[in-house]
């Protein structure tokens, strides 16, 4: 099957100055190479600091980066012009930590929906707002609350909002960054169960960003570990569970309380 997406040796670096202002380099990323398959998930799981954050921003297009190259359905990203990513941005939808950061207080819920068809100019008014009411029910949100405002909803819906504003432009990977950290256990499992259903009905590609490598477990089909910048293991999230061969899985298997070593959920589906 040939990859949605292939990164190639991606670098990352930042500059910066030192406490003395001296000026001073920050790497990021340090040659990240993975490739990711259409309707697959791919967990990106390491410690905070690892680089994560970064390698999702560089592939949603909000960053470039410094050398290395980004495939994306034979468009190199790492090359293309400004107008090119604009039209490219769409299709690589990006879902940050805190939802409530990123949706307007001001706004009803059915304005936040349609809000990317606006900015693209895409479609008439009742047929944005006949696709925002279609998504909203999609995810589990029930009409009743199109008027509402995001301050008015729980953890839960704020998350499933912020999802189903990302579908709004039909998007073929969606990146979740630490989507699911803040939500407790039980809300958790709902989302998952949210974005299996979503992965078998539309065929969705994920990026799941993570410390938690039971949640990565849970959801993924194939596990990367990062260290320092650099992708340390790579491979079917049984396999990295059961015989971790990097010091940075290691640690983080041990940080858990209890993880269940069988194979995942997502390869029973």
């Amino acid at each position: 099957m040939e990859p949605i997406l292939k990164v190639e040796n991606l670098v990352k670096r930042y500059a910066k100055r030192n406490l003395a202002g001296a000026p001073q380099e920050f790497l990021a990323l340090d040659g990240v190479s993975f490739t990711l398959s259409a309707g697959t998930t791919l967990a990106i799981v390491g410690e905070s600091g690892s680089g994560k954050s970064t390698l999702a921003s560089c592939i949603a297009c909000l960053e470039p980066p410094t050398s290395g190259n980004l495939w994306f359905e034979g468009n190199n990203l790492a090359a293309a012009t400004e107008n090119d990513l604009r039209k490219i941005r769409p299709q690589i939808q990006l879902i940050f930590p805190d939802p409530a950061s990123s949706l307007n207080p001001r706004w009803t819920i059915l304005d936040i929906v349609a809000e990317p068809l606006v900015v693209q100019r895409k479609l008439s008014r009742n047929e944005r707002m006949t696709r925002a009411f279609s998504l909203l029910e999609r995810v589990g949100l029930s009409a009743e609350i199109a008027e509402c405002t995001a301050a008015e909803l729980s953890g839960g819906q704020r998350q499933r909002l912020a999802i189903a504003r990302a579908l709004t432009l039909k998007p073929k990977i969606l990146i979740l960054d630490e989507a699911l950290s803040a939500l407790d256990c039980s809300v958790q499992a709902q989302i998952a169960n949210l974005l299996f259903e979503l992965q078998s009905s539309l065929g969705m590609t994920f990026l799941f960003i993570t410390h938690d490598l039971t949640m990565a477990a849970h959801l993924a089909d194939e596990i990367a570990v990062m260290s320092h910048g650099k992708i340390v293991e790579h491979g079917a999230s049984a396999k990295v569970l059961k015989a971790p061969a990097s010091e940075a899985t290691r640690q983080l298997l041990a940080a858990l309380p209890q993880l269940s070593r069988d194979p995942h959920p997502a390869a029973q589906r």
